[in-house]
């Protein structure tokens, strides 16, 4: 069970503008500390206020709520118990598969090999355009997904039966499952495998420097270069997920970074462009760049799925500001997941349907000029590499 625990005295100060957002008055979870899913959260404190007595504040995401008696977070899954914050979900699993690392989108990342992948329902975000959101956001509407208890040591179990080479942190924002991925990537780490974060990167650097040395990759949605969208499709703030890609960036967490393309919404040529030049600048140019292909969902479904089109001129744009790894997703008719070495060009990973098909490597490097291909693990033999 984790302690209730200050915000560190070093965390950076928030700016004398920020305001903060109560949290809606429902619950997420049993009412008694004795009953599944609950446990003490951490990066909980209480609201110094005369005002506010027993009012607390989480400070695992970039919302930092302050949640009143009786009340949870944004998130849904953070709530405090009597001036005490609490998560309701710590192992209640809403979702576990086994599936090609690939995937994730992480193509850099042991690549060809096996991910046990999990999630807890909630989310800090709450996107219009949500693929997942019966799991993420369906606090808000009224309907709670079916869980099922698995303690840390079950995942680890399932990644070692299965000889899964990572366990994958994903479908919802797992930020808002902390404590469990906290204690369950312990358990990984100890036995050789990895662990991957798929996230919205809405963390606070609190909660990554309590990740950073246990997370060994992450794939960050970075879902468009305009704040405005942020706040309108999303409502969250783009400068908090910018910062916590430069952290993970400085942690020597490997990222990977994937954007939704979506018409008429992030698509223009200076956004993508402006984007793409960023990632280059600040993450460095062998950051790989997903870019991805919209399907209609949750309440964005008269918007028409992207253009074979606009995701190419997407992908040349990246190229053009420099990205040496530019990958198109969603669709395979492109066929945008080789992987080639960022200085001779030659093909060294091919993909089919998130299977490799054609392996070039040489241990980490190009066959013909020797040069590493970046990433993590990315000299491990993958399960199987089927003739070309």
């Amino acid at each position: 069970m984790h302690e209730l625990v200050p915000r560190p005295a070093d965390a950076p100060a928030r700016p004398a503008t920020e305001t903060f957002t109560l949290a809606p008055p429902v619950r997420f979870g049993p009412i008694t500390p004795s009953e599944r899913g609950v446990a003490a959260a951490l990066l909980g404190r209480p609201v110094a206020d005369p005002f506010l007595v027993g009012t607390v504040a989480c400070d695992a995401c970039a919302h930092r709520c302050v949640i009143r008696a009786g009340r949870v977070g944004i998130c849904g899954t953070r709530e405090n118990r009597a001036g005490r914050l609490v998560t309701t979900v710590y192992g209640e699993v809403a979702a576990l598969h086994l599936e090609p690392i690939e995937k994730k989108p992480l193509y850099h990342v042991a690549p060809g090999s096996l991910a046990v992948s999990l999630a807890t329902p909630g989310c800090n975000l709450h996107c219009r355009f949500c693929q997942n959101w019966e799991l993420a956001q369906g606090h808000r509407e009224g309907h709670r997904p079916v869980t099922e208890p698995l303690p840390p040591e079950a995942i680890a179990e399932r990644a070692r039966a299965a000889d899964a080479a990572v366990v994958a942190y994903t479908y919802v924002e797992p930020t808002v499952f902390l404590e469990y991925a906290l204690d369950t990537a312990r358990l990984v780490r100890r036995d050789g495998r990895l662990n991957v974060f798929v996230t919205n990167g809405y963390q606070t650097p609190e909660a990554l420097q309590l990740l950073a040395p246990l997370l060994d990759a992450a794939n960050v949605d970075l879902k468009s270069f305009s704040d405005a969208t942020y706040r309108r499709l999303c409502g969250a703030r783009l400068e908090p997920v910018l910062a916590t890609l430069l952290g993970m960036r400085r942690a020597g967490i490997w990222v990977e970074v994937t954007t939704l393309v979506i018409p008429g919404v992030n698509d223009s040529v200076s956004e993508l462009r402006a984007l793409a030049e960023w990632i280059g600048s600040e993450l460095g140019e062998e950051t790989p760049w997903h870019v991805s292909r919209f399907h209609p969902a949750h309440r964005m479904r008269r918007i028409p799925p992207t253009p074979s089109d606009s995701l190419l001129a997407a992908a040349a744009m990246g190229r053009a500001a420099g990205l040496r790894h530019v990958y198109v997703g969603n669709a395979p008719e492109l066929d945008g997941a080789e992987t080639r070495c960022a200085g001779c060009g030659h093909r060294l990973i091919r993909r089919r349907d998130f299977a490799v098909v054609e392996w070039r490597l040489d241990g980490d490097r190009c066959p013909d000029c020797l040069r590493r291909l970046p990433g993590v693990a990315v000299a491990r033999t993958p399960r199987a590499a089927l003739p070309a």
